[in-house]
């Protein structure tokens, strides 16, 4: 059985097919397993070997994988919620209501995402000041930091643009002072204003484009940023351990005991 097995797997992976998508396979030598890598994007993001002491808690107080965790969760309940809900006037918030009182674990599956969305939002400023305060953005990661800070202003607008979707009075209005506070930037506020509402008021526009916005372009945005967020760490040599600094001082006091030696030898 194994070997029907095994000669059917390298038929496979001899096909075209296989070919096409993995274009170098596997191979005995060292160039060729490097090149396998660096064209798998799976592969190229997460490194072979870690060091022990990034693994530890106190490293990274694992708040970038929790972060990482609940995004993953905001992605399968919206994706479960999506197939409740109608992004128009007249049936999303009856949609809303359908979820409290009439799908089975709807209220579990609604506050699950929301929950999670404010978790994102807590543990992603809590990552951000942890790198900040221990250095992580210092050359040469100083690329990756930018990265970062693309993620936290991807993550606050999922948390924005969701909160128009259950078209109650709380999100009407708070999102009825959110774009007014945006016409107020200079030059170019009130068309910054039109873009985001496709009007000049909250209405069946503004909830399509913030549905648009909340499901589609800046998930896709978050899951392309994350890759290169990850694929960074790896470059830049892994997490950011802090390294010990020898004591001030200690290389001049050790150069004075030896000048100490050196004269006490060449006395008589």
């Amino acid at each position: 059985m194994q070997p029907r097995t095994e000669a059917t797997l390298g038929r496979l992976m001899a096909s075209r097919l296989w070919k096409s998508i993995f274009r170098s396979g596997r191979g005995t030598s060292t160039l060729h397993r490097s090149m396998a890598i660096q064209q798998s994007v799976f592969l190229h993001i997460l490194p072979a070997k870690v060091r022990r002491r990034m693994l530890n808690f106190d490293a990274t107080w694992y708040l970038g994988t929790l972060t990482l965790g609940t995004f993953l969760v905001l992605v399968i309940t919206g994706i479960l919620l999506m197939f409740y809900y109608h992004p128009s006037v007249p049936q999303a918030y009856a949609d809303m209501k359908d979820l409290r009182y009439v799908v089975s674990s709807g209220l579990f599956l609604r506050n699950l995402h929301r929950w999670s969305a404010h978790a994102m939002v807590l543990l992603a400023f809590a990552h951000m000041f942890r790198v900040f305060y221990r250095g992580a953005y210092r050359p040469p990661r100083e690329f990756n930091w930018v990265v970062g800070v693309i993620l936290l202003l991807i993550t606050l607008l999922l948390s924005y643009t969701g909160y128009l979707l259950p078209w109650d009075q709380l999100a009407f209005w708070a999102i009825t002072v959110g774009s007014n506070i945006s016409s107020a930037v200079p030059i170019v506020g009130q068309k910054i204003h039109f873009l985001m509402l496709g009007g000049n008021q909250v209405n069946a526009n503004a909830l399509l484009r913030f549905y648009v916005l909340h499901c589609v372009i800046l998930p896709l945005a978050a899951v392309l940023f994350i890759a290169v967020h990850f694929w960074r760490i790896r470059k830049d040599g892994g997490l950011y351990v802090q390294q010990s600094e020898p004591a001030k001082g200690a290389g001049e006091a050790r150069v004075s005991t030896e000048d100490s030696a050196q004269e006490a030898v060449a006395k008589p």
